[in-house]
């Protein structure tokens, strides 16, 4: 199949180089135009309406501009005598761009340098990754917040993305990536983003929900601890998020530690309920050990696509034979 050319060189791209610092990256243009409408709706009356049309206006309209790119680009490529070979180029650029693993790896490991060389700097560091006030945190809460970041920013940034590539090709990714970038900057719990953010929260819950279970469970099958799935059960629903515990939890029984407790957002406590129950210092070795089952639960994914993708084209040839 061709089409397994984009996902493997896509997933191989990120694998190298992680986002690209110097090149226009599409969820960098998201994260314009969200602004711009949060800026320009987010006021007077009836916010939470106006929230749920912007939302759903950028997400079909993610969609559907993104699947015209790729017809466009099938017909451009039959015009040029490439065949399916351009389209399949296109597709591998938006999957590269859509994929976060590397980055979100390489942004981990600095930050446990960061705090070993000194507070401040790993203060400044984990900044990067977390949306919460870092000003203030203990070394061992700058390591908890950039593992619990490195957790849950693997269904976000790797599983998610895949599992709507599997399911919905190109467009499908992307409109999940235009989902979880307006969550993650107009899905606050605040006085501002209340009610204008509020839709776009629920349905990044619903994009995310599947996937979410789904990495937890990759991440223990990669660490050989498929025992652990009643922990992951009980305190993946003590998270505020209906997702983002599952993830938290699998790596925190995995490394026997304690995530969550109180969290500074925007000047306002949030307490989040521990997962896990062992309150011990994190160190290094954790987060090797972290980044290995990242990568391990990536490649299952990666894989787990791949073979989908191979089922339904071997049933679509199944069916055709039968039909003639």
């Amino acid at each position: 199949m061709v089409r397994l050319f984009s996902l493997l060189a896509g997933w191989l791209l990120d694998l190298i180089f992680g986002d690209p610092a110097h090149l226009p990256h599409p969820v960098v243009g998201f994260g314009k135009l969200i602004a711009a409408g949060e800026k320009r709706w987010n006021k007077g009356a009836h916010r939470r309406r106006k929230g749920a049309w912007l939302t759903l206006v950028l997400v079909l309209g993610t969609f559907v501009l993104t699947a015209a790119l790729l017809y466009g680009s099938w017909k451009l490529g039959r015009v040029l005598g490439m065949g399916v070979w351009l389209v399949r180029i296109v597709e591998t650029l938006l999957i590269f761009f859509c994929l976060a693993g590397t980055t979100l790896i390489r942004e981990v490991r600095e930050v446990f340098r960061a705090v070993d060389r000194s507070l401040e700097e790993g203060r400044a560091r984990v900044a990067r990754i977390v949306g919460r006030d870092t000003s203030e945190l203990t070394p061992q809460e700058i390591r908890t917040a950039a593992l619990e970041t490195l957790a849950e920013n693997l269904n976000d940034g790797v599983i998610a993305p895949l599992f709507w590539l599997a399911l919905l090709g190109a467009p499908g990714m992307m409109a999940y990536k235009m989902i979880n970038t307006l969550d993650s900057m107009i899905g606050y719990r605040n006085e501002r983003y209340l009610e204008f953010g509020r839709f776009a929260a629920r349905l990044d819950d619903v994009a995310g929900w599947v996937p979410a279970r789904l990495t937890a469970l990759l991440m223990l099958l990669v660490a050989g601890r498929p025992g652990l799935l009643p922990f992951v059960r009980k305190y993946g629903r003590q998270h505020l998020s209906p997702n983002s515990g599952h993830p938290e939890a699998a790596l925190a029984g995995i490394l026997d530690c304690r995530f969550g407790g109180p969290h500074n957002y925007f000047g306002e406590e949030v307490w989040k309920p521990f997962i896990g129950e062992n309150d011990r210092l994190l160190t290094t070795d954790d987060m090797t050990r972290a980044i290995r089952i990242n990568r391990g639960a990536e490649i299952l994914m990666v894989l787990l696509t791949a073979s989908f993708w191979m089922a339904v084209y071997a049933g679509s040839l199944l069916l055709l034979t039968s039909v003639q």
